[in-house]
């Protein structure tokens, strides 16, 4: 059966991993305390759901700036945390210009799978909004056009397999229809357990080994059209 849709990560797969931590993730916790402060009550939902993770419903608001600050530098996958840092980083590409992160051959690849007829999504730890940021703002231009789909850690954890199941039921597409493309072999091994074709990326500075994946170190080394005889 053909590939239809290409579901990708971004971390370690688009986007290059010092971008993510040395330039996302420290502008985020530099500013995450005084942006809760200010807009505690608009984040009063949010906070809540932070008190839940944090298992005390007693939680203060600095408690809450500090189990946030406490879950970046612990890298935690926690869905509050995720999506306070969307806007955070939403306010930081609107103030100051910033440019999102991609590698060269990412919108080229893009462009060309969608003028091949594929639907192209996202899934990724990050909120859905800090994705369309990252795309939207990025250093090859506005490329949310191109995307059919969003997916963050609501539809459920990357490790899973399930959560590839249920992306493949909202994009209206059977599993073995999509190809999922990531820098770690957890979530390659998730994708594939729930039927996807799966291809690892090797790039500079990821720490994971892809030897038991097939794998590439571009987007232009992927033919979606071929994966479905086995080969990328």
């Amino acid at each position: 059966m053909a590939i239809r849709a290409v579901v990708t990560d971004i971390e370690g797969t688009t986007t290059s991993v010092s971008f993510v931590y040395e330039v996302l993730f420290p502008y985020a916790r530099e500013h995450i305390p005084a942006y809760v402060r200010a807009n505690a009550d608009d984040l009063a939902g949010l906070l809540d759901d932070v008190r839940r993770e944090a298992g005390d419903p007693s939680l203060a608001l600095e408690g809450c700036i500090a189990a946030l600050l406490c879950w970046m530098d612990e890298d935690r996958k926690v869905t509050p945390l995720k999506t306070l840092q969307g806007m955070v980083w939403k306010q930081g590409y609107e103030a100051g210009g910033s440019k999102g992160h991609l590698y060269p051959d990412v919108a080229p690849a893009l462009r060309r799978w969608k003028g091949q007829g594929l639907t192209l999504c996202v899934y990724s730890s990050g909120s859905v909004d800090a994705q369309k940021l990252l795309f939207g703002h990025s250093d090859a231009g506005d490329l949310t056009a191109l995307f059919s789909g969003w997916f963050d850690t609501t539809i459920g954890g990357k490790k899973e397999a399930g959560s590839y199941a249920r992306i493949a039921a909202g994009i209206g597409v059977a599993p073995r229809e999509a190809l999922f493309l990531s820098d770690n072999p957890e979530e390659l091994a998730a994708a594939s357990a729930a039927g996807f074709a799966v291809i690892g990326l090797d790039r500079p500075g990821n720490g994971f080994d892809l030897a038991d994946w097939p794998h590439v170190s571009s987007f232009e080394q992927i033919d979606p059209a071929a994966v479905m005889h086995g080969e990328i």
